[in-house]
C-alpha cells in the first residue's frame, strides 16, 4: 500500500455536516453537494479524498455515550499549531477526556461532528510557550 486514497464517512445530515467540514475544519472543497445526484460532499485533506454521504447511518455518539475517545474508531486530521488551537478553540467542552493528549510525536484533540462522528485533530509543533495545559495521556483512559 502506498496511502490512503479516499474516506467515506456517513452522515445524517448534509446541510448541517458540509458547512461544519468546510469552514470549521478548513477542508478543501473538491466538489460541492451541487456536483453530486445524491447526497454527497468531496473534499482534500493532504492527498486524501474526504468524501461525506448522506446515509443515514452516522455514528450519532453523543456526549453521555463516550465515556473515552479510544472507545471507538475515528479520523484524524494532522494541522499546524494555529490550526490546532482554532479547532480546540472551537469545539472545547463536547465531552468528557477530549484532550488535548499527549501521544509522543503528536498532540492530538477529539471532537464530534454534527452527526456525532468522532474525528480527531492533531499536530507535530510543539506547544508555544504562552500556552498553558495539562495533556492527557493513555494513562488516563
Amino acid at each position: 500500500m502506498e496511502g490512503v486514497d479516499h474516506i467515506n464517512v456517513d452522515i445524517d445530515d448534509l446541510d448541517a455536516c458540509f458547512p461544519f467540514y468546510r469552514d470549521t475544519l478548513d477542508l478543501t472543497v473538491d466538489r460541492p453537494p451541487a456536483d453530486f445526484h445524491g447526497e454527497h460532499a468531496m473534499f482534500t485533506a493532504g492527498d486524501t479524498t474526504f468524501t461525506l454521504v448522506e446515509t443515514g447511518r452516522a455514528d450519532g455518539w453523543t456526549a453521555d455515550a463516550l465515556a473515552h475517545p479510544l472507545d471507538k474508531g475515528h479520523v484524524a486530521f494532522e494541522t499546524d499549531r494555529a490550526g490546532y488551537e482554532a479547532v480546540i478553540d472551537r469545539l472545547d467542552g463536547q465531552f468528557p477526556k477530549q484532550g488535548p493528549y499527549d501521544w509522543g510525536e503528536t498532540e492530538g484533540f477529539y471532537f464530534l461532528d454534527p452527526d456525532g462522528n468522532l474525528l480527531e485533530v492533531v499536530t507535530r509543533e510543539p506547544a508555544p510557550a504562552d500556552v498553558d495545559r495539562t495533556l492527557l495521556t493513555h494513562d488516563d483512559v
